[in-house]
């Protein structure tokens, strides 16, 4: 537990080529000079964490330091008129985890800009079976959305199903009335959970991938949420109809894109790029929003692993392996304290 002076933080070494964490006891006064310190409640794992936690280049801007981009809690101290002790509050992304001390902690302080508002009925821990995998979700629908991608327009497909970011999109797809056609390489341990989400159809990778090797297949997706890059980016192009959408944020297939300009060109597909690590106050404010209204958490909640604070490195080095399904809540009282 912490007090005035002292709080619990995963710290990293940043020396191995696996995740390697303690949790030592640092002291207050040495977190950052910024305008809000929140009493932090719960964090989530993302694989970013688990970079910056191997030492991985371009993560962790210093070693030692604490990795963790998500957290939410309360409001202890605040210099800046938007918020007060009290409030409750979720903060990711920005440089969090990174340059600035992160949310695997029992304290963070943070620029006043970075907080939202914790969304109505919610509390830290529900927030953070979301956290950036959720946001990440709830921004790249509202992007497929401002370009046309209405439910009436066709079925999407989501990569990456089983894990953080795809569990979230199928779910809220799903409650938003979209026809989800679920990609995973886990079809077998994963399928009944991902149907269970809403999704109409689970594909395995190969499926995806069928007839892609030519420029253009035949269209038979409205869109997609791609939450891996590569390769599985590239075949989803092929197959989406004139005038869809493909909205991307991640890299685990790889962050090379091999295509031909054809579904540019001919069929005027738009790839849209999701930066939830940099979006505008407005836009997370109604992402989480959205997220709250849609319903969902209840669903994904046998998904949602948790762990303490103690107990994060096996889940760190997993994330790494791409063993992990769903999401990992980490908490800073024993998980069970908060639902």
């Amino acid at each position: 537990m912490s007090d005035a002076h002292t709080y619990a933080a995963l710290v990293s070494s940043g020396d191995g080529a696996r995740p390697l964490v303690r949790v030592e006891r640092l002291a207050t006064s040495d977190l950052p000079d910024h305008a809000v310190t929140v009493r932090v409640e719960a964090s989530s794992l993302n694989y970013k964490d688990a970079l910056a936690a191997a030492g991985r280049p371009g993560v962790m801007r210093r070693y030692p330091g604490t990795p963790g981009i998500d957290a939410a809690g309360v409001v202890v101290a605040s210099n800046d008129p938007r918020w007060r002790p009290g409030d409750a509050v979720i903060v990711t992304s920005f440089d969090l985890g990174m340059g600035t001390p992160g949310g695997l902690a029992e304290r963070i302080r943070v620029p006043a800009e970075w907080p939202v508002a914790m969304p109505a009925g919610w509390d830290a821990a529900t927030a953070m079976g979301f956290g950036t995998a959720g946001l990440t979700a709830a921004l790249a629908l509202a992007r497929l959305e401002a370009v046309g991608v209405t439910p009436a327009a066709g079925p999407l497909a989501v990569t990456g199903a089983a894990g953080g970011v795809g569990s979230c999109a199928v779910a809220l797809l799903a409650a938003s009335g979209y026809r989800v056609l679920a990609v995973t390489g886990r079809g077998a341990t994963e399928g009944e959970r991902l149907r269970a989400l809403g999704a109409s159809e689970v594909w395995s990778r190969e499926q995806l991938a069928e007839g892609t090797e030519r420029p253009l297949r035949s269209a038979d997706l409205a869109g997609a949420i791609d939450a891996v890059g590569g390769a599985p980016l590239a075949q989803l192009l092929t197959r989406v109809m004139r005038g869809g959408a493909v909205a991307t944020a991640g890299t685990v297939a790889g962050a090379e894109l091999a295509t031909s300009v054809y579904p540019f060109a001919l069929r005027g597909v738009a790839l849209l790029g999701v930066d939830s690590g940099e979006a505008a106050h407005d836009a997370r404010t109604s992402a989480w929003r959205r997220l709250a209204s849609a319903g969902i958490a209840d669903a994904l909640r046998e998904s949602w692993h948790d762990v303490a604070l103690a107990e994060v490195e096996p889940w760190l080095a997993a994330l790494l392996e791409g063993r992990v399904a769903g999401r990992v809540r980490v908490h800073m009282s024993p998980p069970g304290a908060s639902a």
